[in-house]
């Protein structure tokens, strides 16, 4: 009896499989927002979970304690803003997410400015501050931005937001803690979500 070789794996079906998983890997790439690849995009992962998040009290640690120039030459530093919620987002006038969200970021401020929440942007591999003073003139920016065009500011936010992922978000509670952050570009729901628990703590 002659005992017939096992059928030959079916190659058109793998080649979907490994298809879908490459459309997958391209999908969670562009996910990430303006941020270029390398490990830091990929630690900073493609889910909601990861690139939105509250943290606990307990749980939370220390800003750091970023100063400098804004794009109109003052002088700003984070520890004058103690008592206060500050919002700071990193941007950079190439950023197609940084452009969608501005309108919201704006918005939120007008109406939270005046509950003690302050906004402060870290402007980000811009070639030039006129770029940047651009883009605020676009979208009516009116809260102050340090002008950041090697990363060095956002670098002090390692372990807390990818300096690959711009742009991202970060909220200080009154105690000069990071009570949340955001890796991606946020409509206005989003942001007031980030905010709100930390404007209703004592």
């Amino acid at each position: 009896m002659i005992l017939e070789s096992p059928p030959a794996p079916v190659r058109p079906r793998i080649a979907r499989r490994t298809a879908l998983a490459g459309a997958l890997a391209l999908a969670a790439l562009a996910a990430s927002g303006c941020g270029g690849s390398g490990d830091d995009a990929q630690a900073a992962g493609p889910s909601d979970d990861q690139r939105l998040a509250h943290l606990a009290v307990k749980d939370r640690e220390a800003a750091p304690d970023i100063s400098g120039e804004t794009l109109t030459g003052k002088r700003v530093s984070l520890a004058d803003s103690r008592g206060k919620i500050v919002v700071i987002n990193v941007w950079g006038s190439w950023c197609s997410p940084c452009r969608a969200e501005a309108p919201n970021l704006q918005k939120v401020y007008d109406d939270t400015r005046e509950k003690g929440v302050m906004f402060l942007g870290i402007n980000t591999r811009d070639a030039s501050k006129d770029n940047a003073r651009r883009f605020e003139e676009e979208f009516g920016v009116t809260y102050p931005s340090l002008w950041d065009p090697i990363g060095k500011q956002l670098l002090r936010f390692k372990g807390t937001i990818s300096p690959s992922a711009i742009p991202s978000t970060v909220v200080i509670d009154r105690k000069g803690r990071i009570a949340a952050r955001a890796m991606k570009a946020l409509s206005e729901a989003e942001l007031r979500a980030l905010i709100d628990p930390v404007l209703k703590e004592g």
